[in-house]
Protein backbone atom coordinates (compact mmCIF):
# COMPACT_ATOMS: atom_id res chain seq x y z
CA UNK A 1 0.00 0.00 0.00
CA UNK A 2 1.58 3.47 -0.91
CA UNK A 3 1.21 6.43 1.20
CA UNK A 4 0.38 9.96 0.21
CA UNK A 5 3.03 11.75 1.79
CA UNK A 6 2.63 15.17 -0.22
CA UNK A 7 0.16 17.59 1.53
CA UNK A 8 -2.61 19.10 -1.30
CA UNK A 9 -1.93 22.60 0.71
CA UNK A 10 1.22 22.35 0.20
CA UNK A 11 0.98 22.09 -3.34
CA UNK A 12 -1.75 24.69 -3.53
CA UNK A 13 0.22 26.88 -1.44
CA UNK A 14 3.17 26.14 -3.77
CA UNK A 15 1.17 27.12 -6.71
CA UNK A 16 -0.19 30.26 -5.55
CA UNK A 17 3.00 31.51 -5.08
CA UNK A 18 4.59 30.98 -8.68
CA UNK A 19 0.89 32.35 -10.27
CA UNK A 20 1.42 35.80 -7.82
CA UNK A 21 5.28 36.07 -9.25
CA UNK A 22 4.27 35.65 -12.59
CA UNK A 23 1.16 38.23 -12.08
CA UNK A 24 3.49 40.81 -10.68
CA UNK A 25 6.40 40.20 -13.60
CA UNK A 26 3.76 40.94 -16.23
CA UNK A 27 2.35 43.86 -14.37
CA UNK A 28 5.47 44.97 -13.61
CA UNK A 29 7.14 44.76 -17.16
CA UNK A 30 3.50 46.20 -18.45
CA UNK A 31 4.46 49.01 -16.51
CA UNK A 32 8.15 49.78 -17.34
CA UNK A 33 7.27 49.30 -21.21
CA UNK A 34 4.33 51.47 -21.27
CA UNK A 35 6.10 54.34 -19.05
CA UNK A 36 7.38 56.92 -21.62
CA UNK A 37 11.00 57.30 -21.75
CA UNK A 38 12.61 60.40 -20.03
CA UNK A 39 15.94 59.75 -22.17
CA UNK A 40 14.16 59.71 -25.68
CA UNK A 41 12.10 62.71 -25.31
CA UNK A 42 14.37 65.93 -26.39
CA UNK A 43 14.09 69.00 -24.19
CA UNK A 44 11.84 71.75 -25.81
CA UNK A 45 14.23 74.65 -26.50
CA UNK A 46 12.81 78.14 -27.63
CA UNK A 47 14.52 79.05 -31.47
CA UNK A 48 16.68 81.82 -30.95
CA UNK A 49 15.44 85.40 -32.40
CA UNK A 50 15.92 86.04 -35.92
CA UNK A 51 17.79 89.38 -36.76
CA UNK A 52 16.49 91.49 -39.35
CA UNK A 53 18.39 92.99 -42.14
CA UNK A 54 16.68 96.42 -42.45
CA UNK A 55 19.29 96.81 -45.68
CA UNK A 56 17.83 93.65 -47.16
CA UNK A 57 14.52 94.18 -46.77
CA UNK A 58 14.24 97.54 -48.07
CA UNK A 59 16.35 96.18 -51.34
CA UNK A 60 13.97 93.14 -52.00
CA UNK A 61 10.97 96.01 -51.19
CA UNK A 62 12.76 98.38 -54.03
CA UNK A 63 14.16 100.98 -52.08
CA UNK A 64 17.30 102.84 -53.53
CA UNK A 65 20.80 101.71 -51.71
CA UNK A 66 22.11 104.28 -49.12
CA UNK A 67 24.57 106.45 -50.42
CA UNK A 68 28.03 104.93 -48.48
CA UNK A 69 28.46 107.84 -47.03
CA UNK A 70 25.89 107.54 -44.76
CA UNK A 71 25.66 106.11 -41.48
CA UNK A 72 23.01 102.99 -40.52
CA UNK A 73 20.55 104.27 -38.21
CA UNK A 74 21.82 103.27 -34.49
CA UNK A 75 18.71 101.80 -31.88
CA UNK A 76 18.45 103.82 -28.71
CA UNK A 77 19.50 102.37 -25.81
CA UNK A 78 16.92 102.20 -24.21
CA UNK A 79 15.54 99.82 -27.05
CA UNK A 80 17.91 96.87 -26.45
CA UNK A 81 17.04 96.30 -22.36
CA UNK A 82 13.74 94.75 -21.45
CA UNK A 83 12.90 95.38 -17.88
CA UNK A 84 11.39 90.79 -17.22
CA UNK A 85 11.41 91.85 -12.97
CA UNK A 86 12.33 93.89 -9.75
CA UNK A 87 12.98 93.44 -6.61
CA UNK A 88 13.28 96.24 -4.72
CA UNK A 89 14.45 96.77 -1.03
CA UNK A 90 12.14 99.72 0.10
CA UNK A 91 14.34 100.29 3.36
CA UNK A 92 17.85 99.55 2.12
CA UNK A 93 17.87 101.13 -1.22
CA UNK A 94 19.05 97.65 -2.76
CA UNK A 95 17.52 95.30 -4.47
CA UNK A 96 18.12 93.26 -7.99
CA UNK A 97 16.32 93.51 -11.40
CA UNK A 98 15.78 91.01 -14.16
CA UNK A 99 16.95 92.50 -17.76
CA UNK A 100 17.47 90.89 -20.82
CA UNK A 101 20.36 92.78 -23.35
CA UNK A 102 19.81 92.29 -26.60
CA UNK A 103 16.99 90.06 -26.31
CA UNK A 104 19.33 87.61 -25.15
CA UNK A 105 18.16 85.43 -21.63
CA UNK A 106 17.31 87.88 -18.92
CA UNK A 107 20.18 87.99 -16.24
CA UNK A 108 20.03 89.37 -12.53
CA UNK A 109 21.59 92.35 -11.79
CA UNK A 110 22.53 94.12 -8.30
CA UNK A 111 21.85 97.86 -8.01
CA UNK A 112 25.46 99.08 -8.32
CA UNK A 113 26.42 96.40 -11.16
CA UNK A 114 27.59 96.89 -14.45
CA UNK A 115 25.00 96.18 -16.80
CA UNK A 116 26.57 96.91 -20.45
CA UNK A 117 29.36 98.56 -21.28
CA UNK A 118 29.28 102.18 -19.36
CA UNK A 119 25.31 101.30 -17.86
CA UNK A 120 25.31 100.81 -14.40
CA UNK A 121 21.85 99.82 -12.27
CA UNK A 122 21.58 102.81 -10.21
CA UNK A 123 18.21 102.72 -8.90
CA UNK A 124 14.77 100.70 -8.69
CA UNK A 125 11.33 101.42 -8.07
CA UNK A 126 8.31 99.25 -7.88
CA UNK A 127 8.09 98.60 -11.48
CA UNK A 128 11.32 100.37 -12.69
CA UNK A 129 14.89 100.58 -13.29
CA UNK A 130 17.00 103.24 -13.58
CA UNK A 131 20.39 103.01 -15.92
CA UNK A 132 23.55 105.40 -16.10
CA UNK A 133 26.82 106.01 -16.50
CA UNK A 134 27.70 105.97 -12.86
CA UNK A 135 26.26 105.36 -9.21
CA UNK A 136 25.77 109.05 -8.56
CA UNK A 137 25.33 110.54 -12.10
CA UNK A 138 22.17 111.00 -13.68
CA UNK A 139 20.32 108.28 -15.29
CA UNK A 140 20.64 108.17 -18.78
CA UNK A 141 18.27 105.44 -19.28
CA UNK A 142 15.19 104.41 -17.51
CA UNK A 143 13.32 100.87 -18.52
CA UNK A 144 9.49 100.39 -17.28
CA UNK A 145 8.36 96.71 -16.90
CA UNK A 146 5.70 95.77 -19.48
CA UNK A 147 2.24 95.54 -18.43
CA UNK A 148 0.41 92.43 -17.93
CA UNK A 149 -2.22 91.94 -19.91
Amino acid sequence: MVTNTYSKWGVRLGTLVLWAAAGASVVYWGLRLSAPSSASTAPAVAPAPVAMDAQALARLLGAAPAAPGVAAPVAPTASRFTLIGVLSGRSSGGGAALIAVDGKPAKPFRVGAAVDEGLVLQALGPRQAQLGASMGGPATVTLDMPLKN
